[in-house]
């Protein structure tokens, strides 16, 4: 006679339902980002992941659903690392420089975030649109922005008349360009920009342009010799 299994070493173990979930979207940003909203599969997903359509569907409604939620948790990780850098504990012009740098890095590392921006702009920001969380995970960006230009000013380091939305846009399109048109850019000119040491210094001047357009006049001379 077969004895049956009891002990726990024998049980199925219960699966982490947060755990599927963090997976399901790791593996979700990879597929839309690579093939766009259109052309990702769930069954690639949920193959992927060890798991089934069904509980994908659970967790996310439909392909649509979890779509938007990949876009949700990609501005999420993003707006999570700029708060994690505590501008309000360094000198305006270092906020200003770290901010810079971040962000030029981030997205250099994070290319995955740059196509699903792209991807989502060719459909207008549709799920944007029907997303009640991504404003509110941007709000603080300006805000975080507007804190340091303020303090630069009242100290006299930066100059008057800098809008944060503005700055943020000048920021985010030099640090967008760089991963959003790599392969053509590098086709026609070449890959040198594109090397870890060319990517380092462009991560360098980057913040320095960000800066010398800020700085007031007497401070201007200080970029750059820090480093």
């Amino acid at each position: 006679m077969i004895a049956r299994a009891t002990s726990k070493e024998t049980r199925p173990a219960k699966r982490d339902p947060e755990g599927v979930r963090r997976d399901i979207l790791a593996v979700a940003m990879e597929e839309f980002s690579q093939n766009g909203l259109s052309g990702a599969r769930i069954d690639e997903i949920a193959a992927r992941t060890r798991t089934s359509k069904r509980m994908i569907y659970y967790y996310f409604a439909d392909k649509e659903g979890l779509y938007q939620r990949v876009l949700e948790e990609a501005y999420a990780k993003v707006r999570g690392g700029e708060s994690d850098l505590e501008l309000d504990h360094l000198e305006p012009a270092a906020a200003l420089d770290k901010l810079c740098r971040f962000t030029f890095d981030h997205h250099r590392r994070n290319p995955a975030f740059i196509r699903m921006v792209m991807i989502e702009n060719i459909h207008h920001g549709r799920h944007m649109q029907m997303s009640g969380k991504i404003r509110q995970l941007n709000r603080p960006a300006i805000e975080a922005l507007e804190s340091v230009l303020t303090r630069g000013q009242q100290s006299g380091v930066f100059r008057e008349g800098i809008d944060a939305l503005e700055l943020h846009w000048q920021i985010s399109a030099l640090s967008f360009f760089n991963v959003s048109n790599v392969a053509t850019f590098s086709y026609i000119f070449g890959d040198e920009l594109f090397t870890p040491g060319g990517q380092d210094t462009l991560s360098q001047h980057v913040a320095e342009m960000v800066l010398r357009y800020v700085l007031s006049a007497d401070h201007i001379t200080l970029v750059g010799k820090s480093g």
